[in-house]
Order: structure tokens, then C-alpha cells, then sequence
């Protein structure tokens, strides 16, 4: 299906705000599967044509690949970055690199608690305690409360990150959020993520070539060696593999 096809398709009397829950899980059973093959510019042309300004990104900041290819698609589309207070120096850069160079409109999420204040109350270092309950004050209680005004948002969830996201779906029903999840990338594998980022000269987060293929809180992510699962620097030594977002 192409560019213009889905453009079409969902012209006709599309709806740009306020769907039920009911209506947005309808849009899911119904174009998940047509659009599971198609192109990411597609996927992503289609879940602007479909929510408008209800549709959104999100951006972990490890690189700048969809923020990249949703701009070209939708200039001007938002971005959401959420900034943990425990983010590597090079990440925050990396945000700031993107506001500036892209035609997105980059949201800056911070959670409620300053991590001093979150000290305060939980006690130093929460995330060596209880990392669980860290992520969800730090990652997923603000991510949920940002995306309130949005009716689906994109990631950049691949199923060859892990195990655990190979059925990840291009467009899927988050029902924790009551949002529709976009994944435009998911089926990228780690060779076309690299070559786009080589056509395109795509901003990189500097750390992906010092050793951190999968980049969290600095707290919480190591180098990785050579060979070993990308993902395996984040939460080493534990059995969390998540942060709570994609679950």
C-alpha cells in the first residue's frame, strides 16, 4: 500500500480527537493487520491522517531514527522526551540536538518528583532498592500522564531488540494507556536501523559507540562487551529486563 493510498483511505471523514476507547481498539482490529508489512512512512502517514494532533512519538534519545523519519512524513509532529533526572549527559545532549536540527516539536517530560525530592521521600538511591517502583515513578507514571492528550503515540520498539518484543505489532492496543501503540520501526532489523542512519546522517546518542548499545538512567545501564546481548547493560545483576513502558 502506498504513501498515497492510506493517505486517501483515511481522508474520508477522519476523526482528529476524541475517540472512546471502543473506536480506537476498532481502528487496531482493523488496520493492524493491512498494515503490518507497509513501510514505516506509511505506517506513520497513516497514524497522522487517522488521530491528527492526537498522535505523537516518543523518543528514548539513543538515536534520532524515527524522530528523523516521522519529521520527514509530518513536519512539525511532536516529539515527547522524557527525562528521568537520571539520564547520561550525552543523552540529554542528544535531545537537545534533535529540538535543534529536526522540524519536530520536541516535549521535554520530567516526572513529578525531583530525584532530591524523591530521595527525600523513598529514600537514597530507590533505584538500587526497588528499581521497579523507580521506573514507574521516573518512566512510566510520567509517560502515561503526558500521552493523556493523545489517542496513539509511536516508538521505536524493534522486535530484533529482544526476545521478549518479537510480537511486538506495528500497530497494536495499549491497554494500560488506552492508547493506540504505533511501532512503524518494529520489524527493522539491526542492519536497515544502521544503514538508515548512514543514508541520512541521522543524529546518534555518542554512547552507542562507547560500548552502550541500549541506553537507560546512568545508574542502571553498563557497558556491554562485544558479543554479548544489547540489552543485557540494562538492570545487570537483576532479573528486570523492562522498565514497565512497553509492558
Amino acid at each position: 500500500m502506498s504513501v498515497s493510498t492510506a493517505k486517501a483511505r483515511l481522508a474520508r471523514g477522519a476523526e482528529t480527537a476524541g475517540r472512546s476507547p471502543e473506536e480506537l481498539r476498532e481502528i487496531v482490529s482493523h488496520w493492524g493487520a493491512e498494515l503490518e508489512l507497509a513501510p514505516a512512512e506509511v505506517i506513520i502517514e497513516w497514524a497522522a491522517a487517522t488521530f491528527g494532533e492526537r498522535f505523537c512519538v516518543t523518543s528514548s534519545m539513543g538515536d534520532a531514527v524515527l524522530s528523523h523519519l516521522a519529521s520527514k512524513v509530518v513536519p512539525g509532529i511532536d516529539v515527547v522526551f522524557l527525562d528521568t533526572g537520571y539520564h547520561f549527559a550525552e543523552t540529554v545532549g542528544t535531545a537537545d540536538a534533535v529540538k535543534h536540527t529536526l522540524p519536530v516539536n520536541l516535549l521535554t517530560i520530567t516526572p513529578v518528583q525531583s530525584v532530591a525530592e524523591q530521595d527525600a521521600e523513598y529514600g537514597k538511591d530507590l533505584y538500587k532498592r526497588d528499581p521497579d517502583l523507580c521506573c514507574q515513578l521516573r518512566k512510566v507514571k510520567p509517560l502515561q500522564e503526558s500521552l493523556s492528550g493523545y489517542d496513539a503515540w509511536a516508538t521505536g520498539l524493534r522486535r530484533a531488540e529482544t526476545q521478549n518484543r518479537v510480537i511486538a505489532p506495528v500497530i497494536g492496543w495499549d491497554a494500560k494507556k488506552g492508547k493506540v501503540k504505533v511501532s512503524p520501526l518494529a520489524r527493522w532489523t539491526d542492519e536497515q536501523v544502521e544503514r538508515y542512519i548512514a543514508d541520512n546522517g541521522v543524529l546518534v546518542n555518542p554512547l552507542v559507540y562507547d560500548g552502550y548499545p541500549s541506553i537507560g538512567c546512568w545508574p542502571c545501564t553498563r557497558r556491554v562487551a562485544p558479543g554479548e546481548d544489547p540489552r543485557s547493560g540494562r538492570w545487570a545483576g537483576t532479573n528486570k529486563t523492562e522498565c514497565g513502558i512497553h509492558s
